[in-house]
């Protein structure tokens, strides 16, 4: 029976939940999010369909995110949400249990980490298993992590930002903040509300930083639109907002950011610190996609950044090639049975 088992790897994030099948890829990515009604208790969406929710939900129904800052808040939830996601990519009458492997943000303690196994088992996994993020990154950006060679790898998702030096299959020196993409859709939500007197959702922000935000100041600046609500009238307004404000509006979470990759780079040692200079950072995950981000790095760090080729899948690549090879990367890999 065992070659009949079936392998999942879950990119567990914050903001985004992705499910890849060896052979198939990427099979599913949706929002982490799940819709609760608050009477009974009762889970009424998962992932899509909750995130539609969010911010227009009556008040008996609440949409949340059971992960915060990459790891399980609300057990309960994160269980329901993974056995939704299993569910839907193997089908519901599916009878075999899958082995699955799950990722962890770099800082993530041993409860937590254990937290995210029970959950997974629970939610029908014949065998879980966690690997850190910074190292399925890697592996998903195409590095060859077992080689005696240091590579580094900041992989920046919605509730976290890994740092990780690599070299021989392990973390040599590695550093997570909390400072992500939530953290960036809320200063530019904050600063709107200081600028224009308007509140605008998560959901506005986060649009926003995607369709004119930059790293850097821009010459010719992309405008936008904005609607919200007035919070003087508390009457609908809009404005406009060019990128260069949203640059300002930024510029705190990205220093911390930065300052997260210097920590890292001061730790390395100098044998690998060289082989950081010839090989540049790979830069991963849906944050790292912010415009001119990897020429920031540059000029902060004097160190060339690379964005990696679908840096948004490369956490869920890694776990697919990490499931086919289990034996090989034995030494980063945490197991429950």
């Amino acid at each position: 029976m065992a070659f009949f088992s079936k392998k999942l790897g879950i990119d567990l994030g914050t903001a985004n939940t992705l499910v890849y099948l060896p052979k198939k890829g990427v099979v599913l990515n949706e929002p982490s999010v799940v819709a609760v009604s608050e009477e009974d208790n009762r889970i009424l969406a998962v992932g899509v369909e909750a995130k539609e929710m969010v911010g227009k939900t009556p008040d008996n129904i609440i949409a949340y995110r059971p992960m915060r800052d990459g790891v399980i808040a609300d057990y309960r939830v994160t269980e329901a949400m993974l056995r939704y996601f299993i569910d839907k990519t193997l089908g519901k009458w599916n009878f075999v249990k899958p082995e699955v492997l799950v990722s962890v943000p770099a800082g993530v303690t041993s409860t937590e980490r254990r937290a995210v196994i029970e959950a997974t088992i629970r939610a029908g996994a014949r065998n879980a298993y966690v690997v850190k993020e910074p190292i399925l990154a890697a592996i998903g950006a195409g590095i060859p992590i077992q080689e005696p060679a240091g590579h580094m790898v900041v992989d920046i998702g919605g509730g976290t930002t890994d740092v990780a030096v690599i070299s021989l299959g392990g973390i040599v020196a590695s550093t997570s903040v909390k400072v992500a993409g939530d953290r960036i859709d809320r200063a530019i939500a904050d600063y709107i509300k200081k600028t224009f007197n308007l509140a605008i959702g998560d959901r506005t922000s986060e649009i926003v930083k995607i369709r004119i935000g930059s790293a850097l100041p821009l010459d010719e600046e992309i405008i936008a639109t904005i609607k919200g609500r007035d919070f003087i009238s508390g009457l609908p307004r809009s404005v406009e907002i060019k990128t260069n404000e949203i640059v300002k509006a930024i510029s705190k979470e990205l220093q911390e950011i930065i300052k997260a990759i210097k920590t890292v780079l001061q730790e390395t040692p100098p044998e690998l610190s060289s082989d950081i200079i010839d090989r540049g950072i790979i830069m991963t995950g849906g944050t790292s996609q912010l415009r001119n981000f990897p020429e920031l790095v540059l000029r902060r760090t004097g160190v060339k950044a690379i964005l990696a080729k679908d840096s948004i899948f490369c956490v869920a690549k890694g776990t697919g090639i990490a499931l086919n090879h289990l034996e090989t990367y034995k030494k980063s890999i945490i197991a429950k049975r």
